[in-house]
């Protein structure tokens, strides 16, 4: 799910829809095969030296302790700079891209040959989404569409039991991160000759529509949006990850005899990487004890709809199961619910903005400055609500923008020195239950206090609306033009929810004012 390269791409880093199983698989990881499919490139040793110069400085910068707010896209030229330098380097390793829609037919024919039925799908393009399933026969709401064995599916369980697992019990990285863990073995099993997996892997993108895959002019695109920090900080994630692992691919024995180990460009770590955070999902490990990540061939092939989760494990049958979220005629796309995310989640994991969003979301970060003098009794009050006194709200799409959280935070944040101490300090301070009040819009905390909150929720919406570069109406004819880049588009559908998020925030703080005005 997601878009791809002329694809499409399923879920994200955070698991996804509800594939409640259990998940374990010995690979056949084709250690100790004569030939790679892929011979490596040997560089000269000038420039060899020169890639791994260039790679200790990222790895340098990208160490370094992150900025928040607008300062952190100032290192991000000098990342972006030496990622670009590393790249033409590595070109020399670029291989041709394959006609991915010839991976098709022998990729349904693995399926069939392990046992997954595939009579009523095919693998079609769909105009504005890429490719993803359509039905060849009328199926009805709750039928089973899929069923997809453990045994195909690559998980960081089959990491451990590949050629993979020596590097795996001696990096704490890998042992802390499955999504990392599950990248190196997808691009491990890409380049291992005779692969169990070749079928699945060749049927990938050849690349991604994430904003991994976008250049500096293209990132100036989301200017005013959130999402652009959260980009840049994944893009500097990835590129820290990658030096990391460069340095150790070049030092660890684990490593000797790994097919990935000649073919570990940035390129081919971009690619395994937004592989694994586009489709990746949590199943239960075969024991049952635990959640681990997977991906699940075939049905990561469904594009995305608002609904509700419609794939759980089956234990019994060691099995993912995928059922129909409503009617889909022949003929038809088959869809599914990937979770309740915003499109500034979909677009950074998934590489795709979804219009219609009902979960749609705008982050909002607010924080009690340490230099005010109320910094401690306020945190105090905001940790019997289990809130932290700087941390992401969130402003919501529909009728209620305000949640519990973002309400209580600002409740205790407008409150003034005396109402805090008389209320909410010593002994006059309220148990649990009365503390959750501060949670509820229709209990009024107190007529100043209530004035102050919807008063600064109002002019900061206000203010966020601003930072957009331009009016809501120009990205509306953006989404329109025929001619638009797709990464426009996104960035503008992107712009268009949250500024509608803002103005339903500014008109509904606007109301609560006049309510308290008028009572």
């Amino acid at each position: 799910m997601g878009r791809k390269n002329k694809g499409k791409n399923t879920k994200s880093q955070q698991s996804q829809p509800n594939v409640q199983s259990q998940t374990t698989q010995a690979s056949t990881s084709g250690k100790g095969s004569e030939s790679s499919p892929h011979p490596p490139v040997e560089l000269p040793k000038t420039v060899k030296r020169e890639e791994g110069e260039l790679v200790a400085s990222l790895l340098e910068v990208c160490s370094k302790p992150p900025e928040s707010g607008s300062r952190e896209l100032e290192d991000y030229p000098q990342i972006h700079a030496l990622v670009e330098s590393i790249r033409k380097i590595q070109s020399a390793f670029i291989l041709p891209e394959g006609n991915r829609t010839e991976s098709f037919d022998p990729f349904l024919k693995w399926l069939n040959d392990n046992g997954v039925n595939t009579e009523s799908i095919e693998i079609s393009e769909f105009p504005g989404v890429g490719f993803g399933l359509k039905t060849m026969k009328d199926l009805k709401e709750g039928d089973k569409l899929l069923q997809i064995p453990r045994k195909l599916m690559l998980t960081v369980d089959s990491a451990k039991k590949s050629s993979l697992g020596p590097l795996i019990s001696e990096d704490k990285i890998l042992q802390v991160m499955p999504n990392v863990t599950l990248a190196l073995h997808v691009l491990n099993e890409k380049f291992t000759p005779n692969s169990f997996w070749k079928p699945y892997i060749d049927s990938l993108p050849n690349k991604y529509s994430t904003p991994l895959y976008w250049g500096s002019e293209e990132l100036q695109l989301l200017k005013g949006s959130p999402v652009q920090g959260d980009a840049i900080n994944q893009y500097r994630n990835i590129a820290r990850q990658y030096a990391y692992f460069y340095r150790l691919l070049q030092k660890s024995p684990a490593v000797k005899d790994l097919p990935l180990k000649e073919h570990f460009t940035f390129e081919n770590y971009r690619w395994a990487v937004s592989t694994v955070m586009t489709r990746q999902n949590q199943i239960p490990a075969r024991d049952g004890s635990r959640a681990t990540l997977g991906l699940i061939p075939l049905w990561d092939m469904c594009n995305h709809t608002n609904g509700i989760y419609t794939s759980d494990y089956n234990a019994n049958e060691d099995a993912c199961e995928c059922f129909c979220l409503q009617d889909f005629p022949s003929g038809q796309q088959i869809l599914i619910f990937y979770g309740p995310r915003s499109n500034g989640e979909f677009l950074v994991h998934n590489g795709f903005v979804y219009a219609d969003n009902e979960h749609d979301r705008l982050c909002l970060k607010l924080g009690i400055s340490k230099g005010d003098s109320l910094f401690a009794l306020k945190s105090e009050v905001l940790g019997k609500l289990n809130l932290a006194p700087s941390r992401s709200f969130y402003l919501h799409r529909g009728r209620f923008p305000v949640d519990g959280d973002l309400l209580a935070f600002l409740r205790v944040f407008c409150m003034a020195e005396d109402f805090l101490k008389e209320k909410y300090s010593g002994d006059s301070a309220p148990g649990p239950e009365e503390m959750e009040i501060l949670k509820d819009e229709n209990q009024c905390v107190d007529t100043e206090n209530e004035e102050k909150v919807w008063s600064f929720l109002h002019t900061r919406a206000s203010l966020l609306l601003k930072a957009y570069p331009c009016s809501i109406e120009e990205d509306e004819s953006s989404v329109d033009l025929p001619d638009a880049s797709n990464v426009k588009k996104m960035a503008s559908q992107l712009r268009i929810g949250e500024r509608r998020i803002l103005l339903n925030t500014i008109d509904y703080a606007q109301k609560k004012k006049e309510n308290l005005k008028q009572s």
